[in-house]
This record gives structure tokens, C-alpha cells and sequence, in this order.
């Protein structure tokens, strides 16, 4: 980007709030402090104005001697950005997780389960220890004051300086009500939180591409609020649920849901609230299973498009609405992380005067299409099947409304109706009408994102990217350019298989057997259905048996010339 300004959002007329002045505690800070200070004497800049190009540490140097607080953290994203600043930057002083109590869990129980999972095995082999970097406390960001007790809530005002706040509810059928509390409200007590640190250096957001997708076009901006957020949580207060589930579509407009319309609303009091703290704001488009790192294909849940690959896998999902041309804006999680990484570095050592704002999406730079997904899902699971599907892998995209319904008759709920006739037979509960009802509700929820493309500026992206060491660009890499999504793809379906489903690659010789015995069920179904037809329409008619032997003769005969030709050819 050379020496332009990046694309940031309006000022804001606020002073920012600077880390705590006095002696650098670390050598990474030390380092920081010199670079300010020669960037300042070299280009002649002032008065709280940042200089632009010279930046005098690294990645990890930043982070050496930091205390980090993460929210999120047992979330998809919040796991791998854990796992990655503890093995990347392992200077790192501490990480301070708010989990709440889930199901019986406590926090502590949560995350020692995370980190004994696959994902950080890696982590493990190179950092044994790296656990007790990880401080566990207690929280409920939709409680006042986070549900802190006083202790800890002064530990966190005294030491931390770096937030990353990741969490959020990513259900697309959330209610109003929870959606604004998970996704506004948090937000806005955690800013409240983070005006009271005194020695805080950047509050990172994570946002979604896809919060103001009624616009086709979206800038690295952050753009006015559907609503002004406050009125609507002070309104909440007192409505019920029948109420607030009344208005709703109504509220949310031409957005697709609750989802997408709160992250809006975050984005806003991020802007207004935070504008005396270095913020910055990440909207990844749709994440996806990791591309290299910490090894590739790692993905933990159904979520997005996850649950859909697998249903294809299966033989389960036949048909869905989607544009076969429109761009699926995948997004490695791993490069998400590596954006926020470093995002939250630029800030902390360049001071920006506006917030940033950066559009993490692959559309613009890579373009993948939904046609080339469903090409390379169905390709990958039917050289490597998943055990005990149901049918072999086919899907049919359409954006018509007619053919759509007539395969999800066809295709989707005849197949399960008779199925789960043969389960009564046999003396076993039904189970596949249920199992279709809720992959259709999935696929409704899904359906806007893949029958429709946007366009995201990532000028932002592109500079951050420019101002890394060559070191840092290998370790924190995000540049989309380099992806093949073939590859991905490939290891995209095959960790749905390994990490998702649990299935061991010693079982694909089994899988590949069960596929051909289906392939063979079909053969020989397609086989009597012909027959049947030929008895019941064709050889009680005159007429249709003359028109069936006239169409056999020309068949035949076509056949002979190609011999024929073949024949003189030789």
C-alpha cells in the first residue's frame, strides 16, 4: 500500500487511550518504545500522529511480557486462537479465559477438556507446560459487571492489556432477545469493563462479514446502525416474549437474522463506546475447517456449511437451493486467527487515530463458487466415503423453486419415507423423516448465504498484510492468494470425517465395499423399476410398443454406424 493512509472508520474527535506510560517491563516492550521513538524522530511525526511504515517488532516480540484476556474461548474460532498465541508467541505472560458454567461443567472442566483435545497436540509436544499460562475465571458476560467478583475484576483492571473478544452466539434462529444479549450486550459490558484498565493497549472485536448484508457492496467501515442499540435493549427490558418474537421480522428487515442484525449492533457500540480505546473490529465471511495450521482439516462441529458436507457425504442431502455461480466466501479458521493476531499487533504498536476495521473474506482475492463445493465434497467422499451412509454421494443445486421442491420430494423425503417403512418392518424405531426435517431447517437457514454474493473491500486486509516481516508472513500467514481450494477442500471434508464424526481412515476399505453395495442396490432398483414400467404402460399398448421398438432401432442402428466407421478407420 506504500505510504497511503489505510481504510479506517471515520474519526471519532476522541483522544485514544494509550498504554500505561513508564518503564517498559519486557524486552518486547523495550523494543516497542525504541521503534516509537526512531519512527517518531525519522519521519517527523508528532503530537500523537502514528508513523505509518517503520515498525521495529514482530509478532511475538509484541505479545512477549502481555497479559490477554479472551472471551470465547471453548468457541470454534476462540480455541484456535488460544492454541495459536500460546505456540507462536510463547513469551506470552498470561491468558485470562471468561467461560461460563455449561451443562453441568464448570469453567475449569471446559477448558481442561478443550485443551486436551486433538487440536492442541501440537501445543503439547512443543510447550508441555502450556497450561499454566492459561488463567480459567469464572464469568457470565451477560450478568452485570461480567459476573466478576471484586478481586478478580481488579486483577483484570490492574494487568491485562490486550482483549480479543470472540464470543458470541452464532445460531442463526436465535431469539431476538438472547441474540441481542449474547451479542450486544456482552459487547457492551466488556467495553465497560476495558475503560476501567489501566495499562489496556488494544480491545480486538470479532464481527462477522455478513452483518450488514442487505448492502451488496461493503466497505471497511462501520455503518449505521439499523437501530440505535441502547432504545432497543432498554425496550426489551419490558416486552415479552410473544411480543418481542411479534416484531421481530419486522426489526430485522431485509437481514436474514437475528444473527447478522446484532452483529450490526455490536459493530456500533464497539464504535461509539470504544472510541477512547484502540479498537479494531474482524469480520470474518463464512469460517471454515483450518487450512495449515495447527494441521490442516481441523474442524470440531456441524456448524455452516460442516453439517452439510456430511450430510452429502452420507447420501443424506440430494438437492439444495443455491446459485451455482454465486461465490462461496469461505474463510480458513486459521487465517482468521492469524488476521486477528496480527490486526491486534498493528494496533498496539501504530496507535491508529480511527478505528480499524477489516474485512477477512476470500471472494474478492480467490473467488470459489458453490458449484466448484459441491463438485470437490461430492468428488472427496466418493473416493473416500463416510462409514454406513445412507445413499451415494449426488447433489443438485438449483436456484429454481419448482425443480428444488420436486427433488426434495423425490429425492429427500420419498427415499426416508420408505426407509423408515422398512426400519417399522423390521422391528426398529423410524428415525430418517425426523433426521430430513431437521437437515431442511438447516438448509433454510443457509439458503440466503448461497443463493446470493456480496462484495468486500479489503484494502485493510491487504495493507496489514504488506506491514509483516517476511518471519511474521510465514508464521501468521493470511494471504488468501495462496490458497488452492482443491486441496483445502479435500482436507475440509476428510477432518469432517477424522474430527468431527470420529471415523478412523483404517474403516475407508469397509466404507468404499458399503458404497458399491449401494451402488449396486440402485443398479438393480433402476433395473425393476424398468421392467415394471414395461409391463404396466408399454406391453399392454400397441402404440407404445411400436414407439419403444422404433426408438431401439434407431439406437441400434447408431451403434452400428460407430462400428462401422471404427471398423474402416482400422
Amino acid at each position: 500500500m506504500g505510504g497511503r493512509e489505510p481504510r479506517a472508520q471515520r474519526p471519532t474527535g476522541a483522544a485514544l487511550l494509550g498504554p500505561l506510560r513508564g518503564v517498559a517491563h519486557s524486552a518486547g516492550e523495550r523494543r516497542l518504545a525504541r521503534g516509537r521513538a526512531s519512527g517518531e524522530q525519522r519521519t517527523g511525526l508528532g503530537g500523537g500522529r502514528r508513523p505509518q511504515q517503520v515498525i521495529m517488532v514482530s509478532i511475538p516480540e509484541y505479545y512477549e511480557g502481555k497479559n490477554v484476556l479472551l472471551t470465547g474461548a471453548t468457541g470454534f474460532m476462540g480455541k484456535v486462537l488460544l492454541e495459536k498465541l500460546l505456540r507462536s508467541c510463547p513469551k506470552v505472560q498470561a491468558v485470562y479465559v471468561l467461560v461460563r458454567h455449561k451443562s453441568g461443567q464448570t469453567p475449569e472442566a471446559r477448558i481442561q477438556e478443550i485443551t486436551s483435545c486433538k487440536l492442541f497436540d501440537r501445543l503439547r509436544e512443543e510447550q508441555p507446560d502450556f497450561k499454566e499460562k492459561i488463567i480459567v475465571i469464572t464469568s457470565e458476560l451477560t450478568q452485570p459487571e461480567l459476573d466478576l467478583s471484586s478481586p478478580i475484576k481488579q486483577k483484570l483492571i490492574d494487568c491485562i492489556n490486550i482483549i480479543f473478544h470472540c464470543a458470541a452466539t452464532v445460531r442463526f434462529n436465535e431469539t431476538l432477545r438472547d441474540a441481542v444479549q449474547l451479542n450486544v450486550l456482552s459487547t457492551k459490558q466488556l467495553l465497560s469493563l476495558a475503560h476501567q484498565m489501566t495499562n489496556l493497549e488494544v480491545f480486538i472485536h470479532v464481527s462477522t462479514a455478513y452483518a450488514y448484508c442487505n448492502r451488496k457492496h461493503i466497505e471497511e467501515i462501520v455503518y449505521p446502525p439499523p437501530v440505535d442499540p441502547k432504545k432497543l435493549m432498554d425496550s426489551l427490558e419490558w416486552m415479552d416474549d410473544g411480543l418481542v418474537n411479534d416484531i421481530t421480522p419486522k426489526l430485522i428487515g431485509d437481514r436474514p437474522n437475528t444473527y447478522t442484525y446484532t452483529k450490526a449492533l455490536a459493530e456500533y457500540v464497539v464504535q461509539q463506546e470504544g472510541a477512547k480505546l484502540n479498537t479494531a473490529i474482524i469480520r470474518p465471511s463464512i469460517v471454515g475447517a483450518s487450512w495449515k495450521e495447527p494441521f490442516p482439516g481441523w474442524i470440531d462441529n456441524f456448524n455452516g456449511p460442516s453439517g452439510l458436507f456430511i450430510a452429502a457425504g452420507k447420501g443424506i442431502l440430494r438437492t439444495m437451493r443455491a446459485t451455482n455461480g454465486a461465490v462461496a466466501d469461505l474463510v480458513p479458521v486459521d487465517v482468521v486467527v492469524n488476521m486477528t493476531l496480527a490486526a491486534a499487533w498493528y494496533s498496539g504498536v501504530n496507535r491508529p487515530r480511527n478505528i480499524m476495521v477489516y474485512n477477512c473474506t476470500t471472494g474478492g482475492t480467490n473467488p470459489f463458487h458453490w458449484s466448484e463445493v459441491e463438485y470437490h465434497v461430492i468428488s472427496t467422499f466418493k473416493r473416500n466415503p463416510l462409514e454406513q451412509a445412507f445413499r451415494r454421494p449426488n447433489v443438485n443445486l438449483t436456484s429454481n423453486h419448482l425443480l428444488y421442491h420436486y427433488w426434495i420430494a423425490v429425492s429427500h423425503k420419498a427415499p426416508a419415507f420408505l426407509y423408515d417403512i422398512y426400519l417399522r418392518i423390521t422391528g426398529r424405531s423410524p428415525r430418517m423423516m425426523k433426521t430430513i426435517s431437521r437437515l431442511h431447517k438447516a438448509m433454510m437457514l443457509l439458503e440466503y448465504f448461497t443463493s446470493n454474493s456480496w462484495i468486500w473491500n479489503t484494502e485493510n486486509m491487504t495493507m496489514l498484510m504488506n506491514q509483516l516481516t517476511p518471519e511474521d508472513k510465514k508464521t501468521f500467514n493470511f494471504d488468501v492468494r495462496q490458497l488452492h481450494w482443491a486441496e483445502y477442500m479435500e482436507n475440509y471434508c476428510m477432518g469432517t470425517k477424522k474430527y468431527v464424526l470420529n471415523e478412523e481412515m483404517s474403516g475407508l476399505p469397509a466404507a468404499r465395499k458399503h458404497l458399491n453395495k449401494l451402488r449396486n442396490i440402485r443398479y438393480g432398483f433402476n433395473t425393476i423399476l424398468v421392467i415394471l414400467i414395461w409391463r404396466i404402460f408399454i406391453a399392454r399398448s400397441q402404440m407404445a410398443r411400436n414407439i419403444w421398438y422404433f426408438v431401439g432401432s434407431i439406437l441400434l442402428n447408431v451403434t452400428e454406424e460407430k462400428d462401422c466407421f471404427k471398423c474402416k478407420d482400422t
